[in-house]
């Protein structure tokens, strides 16, 4: 009988691309337990207050969450506690000279559709209140269009 494909589960931190204007984004690795690899391949997993920094030339992910269930135990400090960012010395090395001026790394979403789960990062800037606010203003002008365009059809 034939294997059944299960669709992979993306976990994602909806709340960067709203608060921060995005650049270029960045596959980069996570060094992970077996159990938080399983854990996250179920989906048990978010990245909500979730940031990247830097420590001895190294890229650490920073407070995200990472739950077990009955048969994937997870203690309690290890759910949130820092992971290592797997990268090219390079692209480690441009992310910290981003840091430096004053961007911010901001992890976007875990990937776990391969072999190994990856971690998709942007170099961002945050954006003000009111950059937010025309953003959804914007957002919403466009959806009433969209909506008049498909009443008239």
């Amino acid at each position: 009988m034939a294997k059944s494909k299960k669709q992979p589960s993306r976990i994602q931190n909806r709340r960067a691309r709203h608060d921060y204007e995005l650049a270029d984004s960045l596959v980069v690795g996570l060094a992970l337990t077996g159990a938080e690899t399983k854990a996250l391949r179920l989906g048990h997993g978010h990245l909500q207050g979730a940031y990247v920094t830097v420590k001895d030339n190294d890229l650490l992910l920073v407070n995200a969450t990472i739950h077990g269930t009955a048969g994937i135990p997870i203690d309690e400090s290890g759910k949130t506690r820092t992971r290592t960012l797997l990268a090219k010395r390079r692209e480690i090395d441009a992310m910290i000279a981003a840091k430096q001026q004053g961007r911010t790394i901001v992890p976007l979403e875990i990937l776990t559709s391969g072999r190994y789960i990856k971690l998709r990062v942007a170099i961002g800037k945050g954006k003000r209140q009111y950059d937010k606010r025309q953003a959804l203003k914007k957002r919403d002008e466009t959806r009433s269009i969209h909506a008049a365009l498909k009443a008239n059809r």
